[in-house]
């Protein structure tokens, strides 16, 4: 009989694109994909380790697992990602039940290793560097009219708080050739959104080529905006002290590129920033966010923050709050730092931030940033926007939810003809902090057509 694979995502954007490549290998190896978790002959979970939640949402799934598979012992766990490439053999010591742990280079190797650990017994397999750009493996993906498309992958920074680079490798960038020809595929498989994956794309190229040779992310940006059928082009994430012209620039002339740059803040503090070692002043990033505002029209911005890290004083968060005020969001995540073992950050104990004093700066800053989102959300209120269709809502299936250009979340009761994955135009009636709501008015373009899905957990 042929088996039937179950994939669970932990983390970000980087993680699922992964999970479609693990997916893809492992449909190509001759298994077909279930939803659900019971009717799975393997089960594997993709991990995090960003902060210290996603550790503690594994074991906790694992110890799930673990009575599932004393029922079925047929059944293969395996755990791959960023998490499995910092333990090690670390994951099976907590959790020995675990039949293959695999880290985030050698994806293609699942289908092999889950083989060999069903003949010789429970496989650990972690390397150091990738074999080869992990785009050249099959993919996956769970929606029709969507795609991530790596462009990079490791990073070179050394933020204090950060694992990535321990996890991920050095940066490499990928050809511009190859990433267009992927773009080129998908355009033609129907894909009309896709979104541009790197732990830094602003430094996207600069380990390729030399001198006027190089190619900029600024370049990339052109050549894709030029792939026939590409509706929109989104990017994460981008470090501010490499935020060009040149990319501000792409953005505002690329018909294709939306309105939205993520750019993040961590702190507003510039003891803060330094001693998180991220290269940049909150004057400096202040700059560039309004260079970015004055270039291109009806600009979205987002951002992540830090609470917390370890020395932030009652002075420091405040000048964070000054500075989330200035730069007026449309969007914040705001994390309480957690530290990670292998960090540096992680080792400054004696400087580490009281609980309650933590939570007392998240609630104030929470309030900061859903008021300027609120207000944001309130001027559009009227306009007509553009919505790529989500689906149904997670909350109310007959409503249906979609995302402007700007990457606004917005809600509104479908018409008999709405489909996943089509243009709608919506004028929008009402504003919260983190959506809106509207009336359709009218379809711009229909979905594309329907094919096969790989169903994909998140979590």
């Amino acid at each position: 009989m042929t088996r039937r694979f179950y994939v669970r995502t932990y983390g970000c954007q980087m993680n699922e694109h992964d999970s479609e490549r693990i997916a893809g290998v492992l449909a190509a190896d001759g298994m077909e994909p279930t939803d659900d978790l019971d009717e799975a002959d393997v089960v594997v979970l993709n991990t995090c380790c960003i902060r210290e939640n996603a550790d503690n949402k594994l074991y906790a799934h694992l110890g799930d697992l673990k009575a599932l598979k004393a029922d079925r012992p047929g059944m293969q766990i395996a755990v791959g990602g960023c998490l499995a490439q910092k333990d090690r053999e670390g994951v099976q010591e907590r959790a020995p039940f675990v039949d293959v742990v695999f880290g985030t280079h050698n994806l293609a190797h699942a289908p092999a290793l889950l083989r060999d650990a069903r003949d010789n017994g429970p496989v650990v397999e972690i390397l150091d560097e990738h074999e080869a750009y992990p785009s050249a493996l099959p993919t996956r993906r769970d929606v029709d009219h969507s795609a991530w498309v790596t462009i990079q992958i490791g990073c070179d920074n050394s933020c204090a708080f950060c694992i990535v680079p321990s996890v991920r490798g050095k940066e490499v960038s990928r050809r511009t050739g190859d990433i267009l020809h992927e773009v080129e595929a998908l355009a033609r498989d129907g894909v009309i959104e896709i979104t541009l994956l790197g732990q830094n794309v602003n430094s996207y190229g600069r380990d390729l080529g030399a001198g006027r040779y190089r190619p900029q992310f600024a370049d990339l940006l052109r050549t894709l905006d030029a792939v026939d059928g590409i509706e929109r082009i989104r990017f994460t994430s981008p470090h501010p002290k490499d935020l060009r012209p040149e990319t501000i620039a792409a953005m505002a002339e690329c018909a294709s590129v939306c309105e939205h740059l993520h750019l993040p803040l961590q702190s507003g503090s510039a003891n803060t920033l330094a001693r998180m070692h991220r290269g940049y002043t909150a004057e400096r990033y202040l700059e560039r966010l309004e260079s970015a505002r004055a270039a291109i029209a009806d600009l979205a911005v987002t951002t992540d923050i830090i609470v917390g890290f370890p020395g932030e004083t009652d002075a420091d968060f405040e000048r964070t709050l000054e500075v989330a005020a200035i730069a007026d969001y449309d969007a914040a995540y705001t994390f309480v730092f957690s530290p990670r073992p292998g960090t540096e950050a992680a080792l400054l104990t004696d400087d580490f931030v009281a609980p309650e004093v933590v939570r007392e700066r998240m609630q104030r800053l929470v309030e900061v940033v859903e008021g300027s989102a609120l207000r944001k959300h309130a001027q559009r209120v009227g306009r007509t926007e553009e919505l790529l269709v989500e689906g149904p809502s997670k909350k109310d299936p007959a409503i249906f939810s979609g995302r402007t250009r700007q990457n606004k979340l917005a809600h509104f009761v479908p018409d008999d003809s709405t489909r996943v994955g089509a243009l709608v135009a919506v004028r929008m009636t009402s504003a919260a902090p983190h959506f809106l709501r509207g009336d359709l008015i009218g379809h711009v373009k229909p979905a594309p057509r329907r094919r096969v899905r790989i169903p994909i957990a998140v979590v």
